[in-house]
Order: structure tokens, then sequence, then C-alpha cells
């Protein structure tokens, strides 16, 4: 969340930054509550000290053995007063947090201002598009016709957008994820971790999922637990309520896990294929840092993303998001873009984001300065290293043959133990 302090400060200025987003922030609200707040702070301390000189005044009309009747009394109506003033600063401040909790964080001077993904600058591209002597194939027909996908099954085992895979279709699964924590853990100096896939309403609130998005979430009702919509969430929480030392940072962290994702108001878009299931794979990469450091560790994270794909050989670009398409939390998101022939286009297959010290607010996750002994809120970085599943529909896509097999890249044969998945029959 926002820094309050900030809010009060520089209202103007937020607001101008915030309406790059193309969003409706209630910041007429927040002005109206944080004037009343003071309003009401400003007649406590008015009433505490009238209450504090008259409680004096009783004590001298005491000891003379006068009677303090009336001045008791009054005391009696300031003490209700100061009580029934409290509980409204309370209720004032718990809506302030409230209001706070659904502004989105402030896009970094360097993001472009734009109005949709329209308006996203593209950064770099790599590779060369592959091309075919045949009209490629998208990945689900490709699927299918393998046997490694199985749509009409995974929807009759639980619904729409459940996929089962079979064979080679799952063992590349696996590869793809043994790969991804390989190369990150060993060259690029992350530490795996295994988080839990359910986390709690807390864990939820610390990385900005809720209140905003509670309706993209699947929901444990009786233990108000949540399914994972993405690792950020479990492995940034991993130092909620936490002081690191400076010397510590950065810290990297990869983990592997399922995530899950109800695709609230995405009813119509991507039906077919793998691109948005509810329940899907991805190799995720978290990094906490000092503010100074933030924005080159970010450079760095997405160049470990974009790492996989150069090994894959896969063609892809990288795109800057603009003010309009930027997420809830991100300050800043480098979106990495698979080519898909079978699409004939490029498709997200991570986004790499400084969330800055937004997430960390919310999570009380700080460090103390070495020098001094100052405790600052953290940076946060998250980005997907990568999506598994869109991995696996690069290389049916780009790896397809005219005889119906599709290639394996080189650097995941060691890991599938074949060169291609033949064609059926």
């Amino acid at each position: 969340m926002l820094d309050i302090k900030y809010l009060r400060q520089n209202i103007d200025q937020a607001a101008a930054r915030l309406g790059g987003r193309g969003q409706v922030v209630n910041l007429e609200r927040f002005i109206a509550l944080d004037a009343a707040r003071r309003e009401i702070i400003q007649e406590v301390e008015t009433l505490r000290g009238e209450r504090n000189a008259v409680s004096k005044q009783i004590g001298e009309k005491k000891q003379k053995k006068e009677d303090a009747g009336e001045l008791i009394a009054r005391m009696g109506e300031v003490s209700d007063r100061i009580k029934a003033l409290d509980e409204s600063l309370k209720r004032t401040d718990e809506e302030l947090q409230g209001i706070v909790l659904t502004i989105p964080n402030l896009p970094h001077d360097s993001v472009v201002r734009g109005k949709g993904a329209e308006d996203n600058p593209v950064i770099r591209t790599w590779g060369e598009r592959p091309t075919f002597a045949f009209t490629p194939k998208p990945h689900w027909e490709i699927g299918e016709a393998l046997g490694i996908l199985d749509f009409a099954r995974g929807a009759k085992i639980t619904g729409a957008r459940f996929t089962l895979y079979r064979g080679l279709g799952a063992r590349l699964e696996r590869a793809l994820i043994n790969f991804m924590l390989d190369l990150h853990t060993a060259e690029n100096g992350y530490t795996e971790v295994l988080p839990p896939f359910l986390v709690n309403r807390e864990s939820m609130m610390g990385t900005g999922q809720l209140p905003k998005f509670e309706e993209d979430l699947f929901r444990i009702d009786k233990l108000d637990y949540f399914l994972i919509p993405t690792a950020e969430v479990p492995v940034t929480n991993i130092h909620r309520d936490e002081i690191l030392a400076e010397k510590e940072l950065p810290i990297r962290y990869v983990a592997y896990t399922p995530c899950f994702r109800a695709e609230a108001g995405s009813y119509g878009k991507d039906t077919r294929g793998l691109i948005r299931q509810h329940q899907f794979n991805k190799v995720e990469l978290v990094k906490f840092a000092r503010p100074e450091d933030s924005y080159a560790e970010l450079e760095k994270l997405t160049l470990n993303a974009e790492e996989i794909l150069k090994k894959l050989e896969i063609p892809y670009r990288v795109v800057s998001l603009c003010t309009a398409d930027l997420g809830f939390s991100a300050a800043k998101t480098y979106d990495i873009e698979a080519w898909l022939p079978g699409q004939e286009a490029y498709r997200e297959i991570s986004s790499c984001s400084n969330f800055e010290d937004f997430q960390a607010r919310r999570a009380a996750i700080r460090f103390r300065r070495t020098e001094g002994g100052k405790v600052e809120f953290v940076h946060t970085l998250n980005g997907s290293g990568l999506a598994v599943g869109r991995t696996l529909v690069a290389i049916l896509e780009n790896f397809q043959q005219a005889d119906g097999s599709v290639v394996i890249p080189a650097a995941l044969r060691p890991y599938l133990g074949v060169d291609r998945i033949p064609a059926a029959g």
C-alpha cells in the first residue's frame, strides 16, 4: 500500500500519477476522511487539555474542602465525549485504511503513460521466427494429435479450463520445471524454496491480492485459506513482519508451484488450449532488495527469465507496460512475450515487476541499515521464470514438424531423454 503520510502531503501529485492508470481512485473520500480525522484529533487534544487542567482544579478544591461537584460533572461529560471521539477516530482510521488498501501503486517515472496494451513500447526482441513449408498449427491441435494433451477429459474430471497431460506431455512439463529450477539455482544465484500452496488472508493482503481481487481467487470457506494464484504470495510472505539485516540483501528465491486462478471476468478469452487455465504450473522468481538497488535488480531478474527462452531457442520480445496496463501492485513491469507461430502472435510468458515498498509496507517487511541502524521498508520484486504451460505451448508451436512430430530443444533433451515427440500412429 502507499504511505498514508505521502498521500496526505502530496495528494495532488498522487492523483496525477494515479490518473495515468485509467482507474477510478477514491481520493475525494480519502481527503474528506482525513480532514475529519484531523478535526477529531484536534478536539480530543483540546478536551484532554481541559480535563488535565480541571482535574488539577478539582484536586485543589478538595484540598480546601470546597465543593467540586460542578467540575466533576463537567469532567464526566468531557470523558464521555473523549470516549465517543476515540471510537469515531477508530472507525475513521479503519475506513481510511480500507481506502488506502484499494489504491494501486504509483507508476515509476520511467513508465510510459498510455491507455492500453497497444501503447506498451517494445524494449528488445530476440531470435528469428521459424518459417514453415506448411501452415503451422496451434498447440491445442498439435497436443491432441500427439495424444499428449487431453482437454475433453480434463474438463470431464473437473470443468472448463482444466487439462489432462499424458505421456510425453506430462514428462515435458516436468522436464521444463526441473530445467528452470536448475538454471536459476545453479547459474543465477537463487535459493530454491517449496512453499505451501494454501495461504491465509494475511498473506493475500500482504502481496495486494486482497481486498481488491477476492473474486479472482479460489477460497477454502471453512478455513478462510486461499489456493495461491502465484508463488509470489507465499514466497513474499516468508519475511512478513520481519526486520532483515542490510547485509542479507538482495535475497533471491525461486519456487515451483501450481497456481490457481478463477479468472473472473475473463470468460470468452483464450478458451482454447493452455493459455488461460484455472490451474497451471509456474516457476517464480522473488527478490527482496534495498531501495537504491531495486531497479538494477529488476533488470537482472528480467534477464534471468529471458535466459530460459534463449536456451530453449524460442523467439521472444520484451515490452514495458504502460501506466494503464500495469498490475495493481507494480510500479514498473516488463512483459516477456514468446512468439507463437500457430497463433501468429506474441503471447505473454513472464511478467517481471518491481513493487518498490508497496508490498513491504502491507506485509511489514523491513531491513536495518548497517550504518546508523535505521529501519526501512525493503523493495520486493518478482517475475515468472517461466510460466511452464505457456513454455510448453511455445515449444509445440515453434518446433512442430511437417510429419506432425515436435523436435525437443537441445537444452531440454537431457531432462526429457528424447530428442522429439513422434507423430501419432
